[in-house]
């Protein structure tokens, strides 16, 4: 579709003088600028009242677009909603260029002294503002200098998870498509009931079924005791799957949690430094002064690197107290308890994603930082996936990469901000070959009023609970109907400490096995 412009008769004129005025040379600038200093002021034009006369500057489609075509069309198709073949988009622009020149004629009709680079000072200012001051998007955060290379099987999960009242051993295989649409897994089971044990037991297998290709990690918000580590259990895990246990803050965990952001292309770094400062402003409960000494600092540390390298988090707080002075605050705060105890390994180039690790968020550590460093690791996570490649499937079998498992996920699900973050994790990840594992004490934080977080786990297991006497409940999170009710009560009634019931397809859904 070719595009030519026309302006009206009556900004003929116009047109050579905002040209000299903002000493812009060509003429096709100040037409350009026109049409975005219009669409700028969010005012929706008709073509039946709108439409001036073409009888004045013409431009040609080559000179008016240059090589930015496919742009300005964007815009106007997304601003009245309109398909990009719509034979009426050319008339759209030619409004919109007929009413940027009136409005910045007038501009300069009314303010004498105001000169042209006044102007464009003034709008690009503002228009970079805008860019800044964007409410953060969930959606992940484009790094086109990621270059993180991530292991991953085609092998079918054939996992163990208990045997019958017979003997029998029960397997289910998540990653086979027929009977899954998606990996993830939602545990519930109150506290002493075999919740971690399962989860460990699942991780070993996972493992071993993807010849060590596929990798997890596990998030402990509650932190492993001193008694756990001398169990059999958790050595024989630990032996068993690699993993390396990070029991903070005695060690860091090996990831610079800013090396999500595109350190290369401006418009993404300046994305990724939002997103990152919207983190931490919602688990610190920053004000709006500190947000801005916080995006402020982290733009300066980046400023500040060379050839592609990430600042640290102790350099942002250098960077904080530059600005706004060493009297302690709770951004101070924050980012003393991220940097000082040493949380994050900075040197770290990201390929922990091809290791197994457990993390555990001690108990010793602020909530407010255990919280951050947890979502910025996960975060990390989401962000460095989202820039993968899908995996395929083969076979039937979705290709595996990673296990994010997140033990205590009741904690994650009191935050508004967390709950939408996890909501999209859930929804997006697993076309990268990634399985969430979700491990509560109770159903009620699965199923919340604003989502349904078992809905999205396509295979759920539920072990001895408190609030066992609510059906309803019960079925909405192991998505049985009604029907299933009284088979449901009678095993509830009857079980014990490490078992469970599930809707797994390869055995009897209701029934209860023994975990192994």
């Amino acid at each position: 579709m070719q595009i030519n412009i026309t302006t009206s008769l009556e900004n003929k004129d116009v047109v050579r003088e905002l040209s000299r005025r903002l000493n812009l040379g060509s003429e096709n600038h100040i037409a350009r600028i026109a049409l975005a200093y219009s669409l700028k002021t969010n005012i929706k034009l008709s073509i039946q009242h709108n439409l001036q006369d073409s009888k004045g500057k013409a431009y040609k489609e080559d000179t008016f677009f240059g090589k930015y075509k496919t742009y300005y069309i964007a815009m106007i198709c997304q601003f009245y909603n309109l398909h990009k073949s719509n034979s009426d988009i050319s008339k759209y622009i030619k409004m919109h260029v007929d009413h940027g020149l009136e409005l910045i004629n007038k501009i300069f009709n009314d303010n004498k002294n105001y000169s042209g680079f006044d102007f464009l000072i003034d709008n690009i200012d503002s228009g970079i503002n805008a860019l800044e001051n964007t409410s953060v998007s969930l959606e992940h955060v484009n790094n086109y200098n990621q270059n993180i290379e991530k292991t991953f099987s085609y092998n079918p999960w054939k996992l163990l998870v208990g045997k019958d009242e017979n003997g029998n051993d029960i397997f289910f295989t998540p990653n086979n498509t027929i009977d899954y649409s998606n990996s993830h897994i939602a545990v519930a089971g109150k506290s002493g009931v075999g919740k971690t044990y399962f989860a460990q037991r699942l991780l070993e297998r996972i493992i071993e079924a993807s010849e060590y290709k596929t990798n997890f990690i596990f998030l402990d918000f509650k932190g492993i005791s001193e008694l756990d580590k001398q169990s059999k259990e958790f050595s024989s895990f630990f032996k068993k799957t690699q993993a390396e246990l990070i029991d903070t803050p005695n060690k860091p965990f090996p990831v610079n949690p800013l090396s999500f952001i595109d350190s290369v292309n401006e418009n993404n770094k300046i994305l990724g430094i939002n997103k990152f400062v919207d983190i931490v402003t919602d688990y610190a409960g920053l004000g709006k002064v500190q947000v801005q000494h916080l995006k402020e600092a982290t733009k300066i540390a980046f400023d500040n690197q060379h050839s592609g390298k990430y600042p640290t988090l102790k350099e942002i707080l250098n960077n904080v107290h530059d600005i706004a002075g060493d009297r302690p605050t709770t951004l101070t705060e924050i980012l003393v308890g991220l940097s000082e105890v040493e949380l994050f390994d900075t040197n770290s180039d990201g390929s922990f994603l091809n290791n197994n690790y457990y993390l555990s968020l001690s108990g010793d550590l602020s909530k407010n930082v255990r919280f951050t460093a947890a979502f910025l690791i996960i975060n990390y996570i989401y962000n460095t996936f989202m820039n993968m490649e899908n995996t395929q499937i083969e076979n039937d079998i979705k290709g595996m990469r990673y296990v994010l498992l997140i033990d205590e996920a009741h904690n994650v699900f009191k935050d508004k901000k967390s709950k939408e973050i996890l909501e999209k994790i859930l929804r997006e990840i697993r076309s990268k070959g990634v399985s969430v594992v979700l491990l509560s004490q109770g159903i009620e934080e699965f199923n919340q009023p604003s989502f349904d977080f078992s809905s999205m786990c396509e295979t759920a297991f539920l072990l001895d609970i408190n609030n066992k006497n609510d059906l309803r409940m019960i079925n909405k999170f192991l998505g049985f109907s009604d029907k299933e009710s009284n088979k449901v009560a009678r095993s509830m009634e009857k079980i014990k400490s490490r078992q469970a019931i599930s809707n797994i397809k390869e055995y009897e859904r209701a029934k209860i096995f023994n975990i192994i």
